[in-house]
């Protein structure tokens, strides 16, 4: 866990830089607003005024919640597999989305019960099938907790290394939205029913019996929420540690990480609060119509551009930032420049 003791803040200079590029357009400063602080963001994780996101990629965190045995889901881990293996195959939602925008998707599983058959390109940091249900014992060991963080970590490494520039921290696996909202219950110390949503689809009653289960697995398991990995290990998910070791690995090897839904912001939250300075390295993509995602972007101390009561997961929500992005960066490079409209310059009052 070295490397988290290791990350550094990103250089502002290239921020900066990037926002005296934005004013030298001919437009009102700051009228892309978020857009504009986006792309200055990412010149200070690049250490360059002149921002690259071709290389762009979406990593899906795949993994199983032993907690769905209480009932708090639709469905179970086998649905899981399917659309785990549908996203290897290419026909899942976030690979549409992805085709799109050209980003790679990446699928890992960070603890499916059953993986797919023939998903030879299904990256494996496993370590258990699955998470224990945190109503009866804690989700995971605290070492595993660990050992799923570093080997997220890992996957950014892996990722870096083939120049990619900006990752989607996505996610998939059935009764993960319970982990999250208990995770977000732990950290943000707030009531459970306050930040649990109806996940994919749950009716009152089933609702109801998924803030039982997590407010007594809370009073069960006290987790510290000034230990995260403590938090992780007694109420989260295998998907949340891989993605909460994704985001600290941008973070250490100088990556734009894209937060998507509630799960993904679980997983930024975490983070975070192991290393406040992975925050440098974090986009806000879209806010959750879960509950809790609003306020776990608002403890990081994030704001999304897209309001859009998205909820689908998988790391779709992220994918749709990229052509905002991408529409940002084309006004960025090839609008006319003030001294080029003869246009006097707009001057910027405090």
């Amino acid at each position: 866990m070295r490397r988290i003791a290791d990350i550094k803040n990103s250089d502002k200079l290239f921020a900066e830089r990037s926002r005296e590029c934005w004013n030298s357009i001919a437009k009102p400063l700051g009228s892309l607003g978020l857009l504009e602080e986006a792309v200055e963001k990412i010149a200070a994780v690049q250490c360059n005024e002149n921002v690259n996101i071709d290389s762009r990629a979406v990593v899906v965190m795949c993994a199983d919640n032993g907690v769905v045995e209480e009932g708090i889901s639709q469905s179970d881990s086998d649905v899981t597999t399917k659309c785990v293996s549908d996203i290897c195959a290419g026909r899942s939602n976030v690979n549409v989305l992805a085709n799109a925008f050209h980003a790679d998707v990446i699928a890992v599983d960070a603890g499916l019960k059953n993986a797919p058959e023939n998903a030879e390109n299904l990256r494996n940091i496993k370590l258990s099938r699955g998470t224990k249900n945190f109503l009866r014992e804690p989700a995971m060991t605290y070492s595993d907790a660990k050992k799923i963080i570093s080997a997220g970590m890992d996957i950014a490494r892996e990722l870096h290394a083939l120049k990619y520039k900006i990752l989607i921290c996505g996610e998939m696996g059935i009764g993960n939205t319970a982990a999250a909202a208990a995770v977000t219950a732990a950290m943000l110390n707030v009531p459970p029913q306050a930040v649990t949503g109806r996940g994919a689809g749950l009716d009152d009653e089933r609702l109801q019996r998924k803030i039982e289960v997590i407010s007594a697995a809370l009073k069960l398991h006290k987790p510290d929420p000034d230990d995260p990995v403590d938090v992780l290990s007694k109420v989260g998910g295998f998907d949340i540690a891989g993605m909460t070791g994704l985001f600290l690995g941008g973070a250490f090897y100088g990556m734009t990480m894209v937060i998507d839904g509630v799960v993904s912001a679980a997983a930024a939250c975490l983070a975070y609060h192991i290393n406040p300075k992975v925050k440098d390295f974090m986009l806000a993509s879209h806010v959750s119509s879960e509950p809790a995602g609003k306020m776990l972007l608002e403890n990081i101390g994030l704001e999304a551009p897209i309001h859009a009561g998205l909820h689908l997961g998988e790391g779709t929500g992220g994918v749709l930032l990229l052509p905002l992005l991408d529409g940002a960066l084309e006004v960025y490079y090839k609008a006319h420049r003030f001294s080029e409209a003869k246009i006097e310059r707009y001057k910027e009052f405090k």
